[in-house]
């Protein structure tokens, strides 16, 4: 079944449309890294900056053997409390992952019930453990089960209230593409996030972005994610895979910038010469300086968690994945990588402002 065969989902067509009338620009859910203190970390910055995230998608939820008690979806998505937006007024999707296509449209249902603004679908988790248990990328493989799902999910959930769907280019190999296109096709999807790898590739480089344009034939937005990590990147993303919107994930924890940075390329390229140079390079005012990162640093160690324990090591991965953006994140990482107490780490992060 598809959108055109159902009048009760008309209302959120005209949401669509809003959403997509610009290119937009996603912060991506990722397990153990984007979770509610990072996002709110990241969406501040990108705000600051001048070019917000369009919205925001969880953490995985995963769905099993009955519908997940609120306390659940409040835990991963604490930002239910306040209208589903972070504290800047970042729109957060709920994204839940799961095989069973009742169970997972009857927790989409709750999950609305509780304010979920839009329900997104986990069909690209590479983890062994959860591919295993038959969720995430491996159902790849069953494009019908990827059908059922979705339109289950879409005819659960509220009519203005939009599904959408995030997947890899297929399990082992790109053979099913075209079956899982049309699964897509037919399911009622309102959208499509696409990581340009199969779970067998993982997340090494490259991304096989020109891979996507074969889902652009879909009568749905297409959104591009998977090895961004510069301009130069995003640049190239869009060019091959014939999209403009792009969901950004490791490369925006790395420089909490990009977001800002990709806006201004393309602000670039359309106020480009008619000899269509333009430095994709450039610099302006939307970088973020590593002084100017500080403080958010030092709110993310403030933060909430179990235990200081979890928090500090959940900094240092942080820590680690700016060293690829910061050379002045090396330098602190090799003077607190086995510092444990936390306020001697604030102390060493407001020296390396020196």
């Amino acid at each position: 079944m598809n959108n055109t065969q159902h009048p009760d989902l008309l209302p959120v067509q005209y949401k669509i449309q809003q959403l997509f009338s610009q290119p937009v620009r996603l912060l991506a859910p990722m397990e153990g890294l984007s979770d509610p203190l990072m996002r709110q970390i990241l969406t501040q910055i990108a705000y600051d900056l001048g070019r917000p995230y369009d919205w925001s998608v969880s953490e995985f939820i995963r769905v099993t053997q009955h519908v997940l008690p609120a306390h659940v979806f409040y835990k991963y998505v604490p930002e239910l409390h306040n209208d589903a937006k972070t504290a800047i007024g970042t729109p957060i999707h709920v994204q839940l992952l799961g095989s069973e296509a009742q169970l997972m449209a009857e927790n989409a249902a709750y999950a609305c019930e509780l304010g979920a603004p839009a329900i997104d679908i986990n069909f690209g988790c590479p983890a062994k453990t959860v591919n295993s248990h038959r969720g995430g990328s491996v159902l790849l493989d069953e494009p019908a089960v990827l059908y059922e799902i979705i339109s289950a999910v879409r005819q659960a959930v509220p009519a203005h209230i939009p599904v959408s769907a995030k997947i890899r280019l297929g399990y082992t190999d790109t053979s099913r593409m075209d079956d899982i296109r049309s699964a897509i096709a037919d399911s009622g999807a309102d959208w499509l996030t696409i990581h340009a790898r199969t779970k067998t590739q993982g997340y090494k480089p490259p991304a096989y972005w020109e891979k996507i344009q074969t889902f652009n034939s879909l009568k749905i937005p297409v959104i591009a994610n998977g090895e961004i990590w510069t301009t130069e990147q995003a640049h190239a993303c869009m060019q091959q895979s014939g999209t403009a919107h792009l969901m950004l994930g490791r490369g925006a924890i790395t420089r909490p910038d990009l977001v800002a940075r990709v806006d201004n390329l393309m602000d670039n390229l359309i106020n480009s010469s008619a000899d269509n140079s333009v430095n994709t390079t450039a610099g302006n005012a939307r970088e973020l300086s590593w002084q100017a990162l500080i403080p958010h640093q030092i709110k993310f160690l403030e933060g909430q968690a179990k235990s200081e324990v979890i928090l500090v090591g959940r900094y240092k991965q942080w820590l680690g994945m700016l060293t690829k953006g910061y050379s002045e994140a090396q330098t602190l990482w090799d003077d607190i990588k086995r510092e444990k107490n936390k306020t001697a780490i604030i102390t060493a992060l407001k020296m390396s402002a020196q």
